[in-house]
């Protein structure tokens, strides 16, 4: 029997959790009867705690994890994946704008030669700056991923469960499901899934949070601005060759003179300000190994809340295999 945990991190959601769990727990009744909905509450300060709480003890199929403080939507993801009880993750946004009637087609798509399927919007329905720092993100994890790979990542995504334990010693603050997938696996594949538009409330992912993320990506999961860093500083001293090139070649051929203060001050400058972005680059990277020296963890759980499964339920006999299945 197929069995799914889905995997929900929740930032000021109220006005959409009871909307998304109605709407998604008869459409996984509709697929199997052996699944869980893990609600992650990342600090958001709203009344979204209450509403999961609430359901969380009156269904046996909902789990409410609240987390300490607000860590970021990839912590709140990695909580949930590492409490997940099921064979596949099913991970999704709290927004309704991923459809629970592409949950089938994704399962579906994860076919015994794939580990990940990604479901890639068809079209993004966000405003310009939060699709272009989306499309920076890509950007920035086509260095850890591939580009084939990174250009359809997506929040909605299923794999499988076993997948986690290359990285169940994790325990830097920067957090990257999408990277961390990487680790165990290069059985990556995508599908185009429909993106509705948000219907209710805004999205705590501001164009900022986007391109630090972008940030972070880069610099705590791939060397490309190490490799960026000393390209620059390649061209700089290549440029710097040139320029004596043409200072002896005019004083020797010409009897001339390099133009003076105005030319001098420009070099020094283009110089200064390609060593300082260089040991920028180097100290981001010191920085980030002093934050791991430190030993602070992704996420803290504040309060876990889950009503008892029923006896009925609870004596069936466990069913992991997703081979049985009619869907994979």
């Amino acid at each position: 029997m197929l069995s799914v945990s889905v995997v929900i991190p929740v930032y000021r959601a109220e006005q959409t959790l009871l909307d998304l769990y109605h709407q998604l727990s008869a459409a996984m009744s509709e697929i199997t009867s052996a699944f869980e909905i893990i609600f992650v509450e990342d600090g958001g300060g709203d009344g979204s705690w209450l509403i999961i709480s609430g359901l969380a003890r009156t269904d046996h199929r909902v789990r409410g994890i609240r987390m300490s403080r607000n860590y970021g939507q990839h912590n709140a993801l990695l909580c949930g994946i590492r409490a997940a009880q099921h064979s596949i993750i099913l991970t999704m946004d709290d927004d309704l704008q991923h459809p629970v009637s592409e949950i089938a087609p994704l399962l579906a798509a994860l076919k015994p030669e794939y580990d990940v399927v990604y479901g890639a919007p068809q079209d993004e329905q966000h405003g310009f700056l939060r699709d272009l720092a989306s499309r920076v993100t890509k950007l920035a994890l086509a260095s850890s991923m591939g580009a084939e790979t990174a250009r359809n990542v997506s929040a909605f995504r299923v794999f499988r469960t076993r997948l986690r334990d290359g990285f169940e010693q994790y325990r830097s603050p920067s957090v990257s499901i999408d990277v961390l997938l990487t680790w165990t696996t290069t059985r990556f594949t995508a599908i185009k899934v429909r993106h509705a538009p948000r219907a209710k409330g805004v999205s705590g992912y501001t164009p900022g949070k986007l391109i630090r993320h972008a940030f972070n990506l880069m610099t705590g999961f791939s060397t490309l601005p190490l490799q960026i860093a000393s390209l620059v500083g390649f061209f700089f001293v290549l440029f710097g060759l040139l320029i004596l090139a043409y200072a002896l070649a005019n004083y020797m051929i010409r009897g001339g003179s390099v133009p003076g203060f105005t030319f001098l001050a420009s070099v020094i400058s283009i110089f200064s300000g390609a060593q300082l972005f260089a040991l920028g680059i180097f100290g981001e990277y010191i920085a980030r190994m002093h934050f791991r020296t430190m030993d602070r963890p992704p996420y803290l759980m504040q309060e876990i809340v889950a009503s008892p499964v029923p006896d009925a339920i609870a004596s069936e006999p466990a069913q992991d295999s997703i081979q049985e299945s009619g869907i994979v």
